[in-house]
């Protein structure tokens, strides 16, 4: 290793470190399920809010966003962003109290837990299809991270992706069965500012590179429909294409995703003081609208320092594009290897957030749902425990398997994920908590056609039919999802008299509080 590649190794080096003794520290603290799985309903407003947007915004922040306005500018990049950062603030907003409250009445930890109680599923249908589905999408949104991470090592250091992606997945898996709930929320509250800092010191010394704002500017400005938000740019023939009003709707739909993501509404859960989540929406909604903006400029800032400078090559890759700005600051000497040192654990730190978060949310489903709820295994909370941990581990293999194609694309597996649980749980999750008609049959099969409908659309209608149908499935799939469970609802039997007199309850609870 050279000497900048030393000082980025100490940077990285001490970050995992700290992460490791998170979780060491908060083993001793973690005695049961409820501790591991939610933390015992403990978290303040500022680490809810901050580990809730820091395990939001996994690797396709730093990557992803990043490398899409790279290639294509800030179209699609920016209504992705818009829509986001609209469903952050609407999902703080109407859902992040009511559902503490109706989660603590019930003595719900999980969301399969939460759905199949509120809905008094005793044969514990919901929960287990509720399971399956988180299962089956985390499994490879999970996948996705433990990639990103191969990619970081081995385009940094020439590391084999293979080796440089399981020494992640083993970190990561360490410090999270460890400490669970606790200890991923921790941690991705000190990951949120690790990634704010990596995302400035690379705009700041990209600028620069590229000659400044103006330069940077003029460059976009050359490229037809680079910088505009009704036409995206083409980089296979260097001309502008259409980007019509259907496919901005589509885009903006990721912010639907929002009402259905397991790892943020298990924030919601843990809030220990439900009077504070109007501090904990302004922090977290500030956090993300500044994060994205900032993201997508890199992106153009990027393409500037390919075009106006040449100080960076072409990108093979363009998800890469942060890595090789971090790169280049490391050889302007000691001081700055350890800055692109900061960069890249920003970077490693957006991943871990993220799994640590999807990998808690899945082992729960496994472990608490399947083999406790529906298959009513009896054990006591230290063998719960063991079960819990030794699910997560499993689970985290099946993810490193998946994983294994280094060639795999963060953004396509993070936005089909994306759209599986927006689609299953987003529909079910609202009607929950704002329609007391909606039942378990409704709930039932509105989820499993959300589910669905994101293979259908994506698989075959939007790939064989294409044309205008050709847009994110998300939108599709959730209306589709939210249709079903209203009418399934309306045609089946009522609630019973004691889930309407919850229902009401809560929604006095959340009113008062």
């Amino acid at each position: 290793m050279d000497k900048a590649q030393i000082g980025i190794m100490i940077a990285i080096v001490f970050y995992l470190a700290i992460v490791v003794i998170i979780g060491a520290v908060y083993s001793r603290k973690t005695k049961n399920v409820g501790d591991f799985y939610l933390g015992g309903r403990k978290l303040g407003p500022l680490v809810t809010a901050m580990s809730a947007e820091a395990s939001d915004m996994s690797s396709w922040l730093l990557m992803g966003l990043p490398g899409v306005a790279y290639l294509t500018g800030v179209a699609d990049a920016g209504w992705t962003a818009i829509g986001l950062a609209i469903g952050t603030y609407f999902n703080w907003l109407i859902v992040a109290k009511r559902l503490r409250n109706y989660s603590s009445q019930i003595d719900a930890i999980t969301i399969p837990d939460y759905f199949s109680q509120r809905y008094r599923d005793e044969k514990k249908i919901l929960m287990a299809i509720a399971a399956l589905v988180i299962i089956i999408f985390f499994v490879p949104y999970t996948a996705s991270g433990f990639a990103a991470c191969g990619k970081l090592f081995g385009t940094l250091f020439g590391i084999d992706y293979h080796i440089a992606m399981v020494v992640s997945a083993v970190v990561i898996v360490g410090y999270t069965t460890l400490g669970g709930f606790n200890a991923a929320s921790t941690t991705d509250f000190m990951q949120s500012i690790v990634m704010t800092v990596a995302l400035f010191i690379v705009l700041i010394f990209g600028v620069i590179s590229a000659g400044g704002i103006g330069a940077v500017i003029d460059n976009a400005a050359a490229l037809p429909g680079y910088m505009g938000l009704t036409d995206i740019y083409n980089p296979e023939t260097g001309e502008a294409a259409s980007y019509s009003a259907l496919t901005i709707v589509s885009t903006m739909a990721w912010g639907l995703g929002y009402f259905g993501m397991p790892h943020i509404l298990l924030r919601f859960m843990a809030i220990e003081n439900p009077r504070k989540i109007t501090l904990s929406r302004r922090v977290a909604t500030v956090w993300v609208v500044i994060s994205m903006a900032v993201a997508v400029f890199i992106g153009v800032v990027g393409l500037g320092m390919v075009n106006n400078t040449q100080v960076l090559e072409p990108l093979a890759d363009s998800e890469t594009i942060i890595i090789r700005i971090a790169t280049l600051l490391s050889q302007k000497g000691a001081f700055f290897s350890i800055l692109a040192g900061t960069i890249l654990a920003g970077i490693l730190a957006s991943t871990m957030s993220t799994a640590d978060s999807q990998l808690l949310a899945a082992s729960s489903s496994a472990s608490e749902n399947l083999l406790g709820g529906l298959f009513k295994l009896k054990l006591s909370e230290t063998s719960k425990m063991v079960v819990a941990r030794v699910t997560l581990i499993l689970i985290s293999v099946v993810g490193v398997i998946l994983a294994w194609d280094s060639n795999s694309n963060v953004f396509k597996i993070v936005s089909f994920a994306w759209a599986g649980f927006g689609a299953s749980f987003g529909p079910v999750m609202l009607l929950s908590l704002f329609w007391k008609r909606s039942n378990k049959y409704g709930a039932i099969f509105g989820m499993l056609t959300g589910g669905a409908m994101v293979f259908i659309w994506k698989f075959i209608i939007a790939a064989k039919v294409g044309g205008i149908l050709a847009i994110y499935e998300l939108l599709p799939a959730f209306i589709c999802g939210l249709v079903v469970n209203i009418i399934v609802s309306l045609i089946t039997k009522k609630p019973d008299d004691e889930i309407v007199t919850e229902f009401e309850q809560v929604q006095d609870m959340s009113k008062a509080n």
